[in-house]
This record gives structure tokens, sequence and C-alpha cells, in this order.
């Protein structure tokens, strides 16, 4: 899974790698993502990018056995999507 973000500074799109590639800060105009936490969000936002990979993958995995089940969509997307909303919401915080 290649997670894509959009920095906040310059509004530019960059991919996790490339977040990590300069060590937490961005690649465009390479300013810091965090202040004081710079290496803390790298480390997560690798963890997130190599979890999402491991689902992927497992996913293919069940659908390749052709198991007799069917996933229950949301139960995979609504906790995702709830984090995700979950950092928009704290940016709108932030703007107020």
């Amino acid at each position: 899974m290649k997670i894509k973000v959009i920095h906040d500074g310059c509004g530019r799109e960059s991919l996790v790698q490339q977040i990590l590639e300069s060590e937490g800060h961005c690649p465009w105009d390479g300013q810091a993502f965090s202040r004081d936490y710079t290496a803390n969000l790298a480390e997560a936002l690798e963890a997130a990018e190599n979890a999402g990979t491991v689902m992927e993958t497992a996913l293919e995995q069940i659908a390749g056995v052709r198991p007799a089940l069917t996933f229950v969509k949301q139960s995979v997307i609504d906790p995702l999507e709830g984090q995700v909303d979950r950092l928009a919401e704290g940016k709108k915080a932030l703007r107020r």
C-alpha cells in the first residue's frame, strides 16, 4: 500500500516513502511535518503503510482460496475511515 499525504504548509502531495527518505520532513519545502515528534511521526507513517500492505496481502490470500464467506465491507473500512476522519477533524479544530 502506498499512502499519500498532503502537507498543510505547501499543499503538495507526498508518499510516505518520500517522507521517510527526508527524515520526517516535507520532500518539497523541507519543513518538518511535526515540530516536536518528527521521528515518532515518521515511524507511525511507516507502520501504517506496512500494516496496509499486510492487510492487502492477507485479503488477496483469502480471496485466492475462494472461501464460503463474504466480508462485511464496512467492518474493514469503518475503523480506518474513522481514524482518517479524526485526523481531518483535528485539522479543522486547529484552523478555528
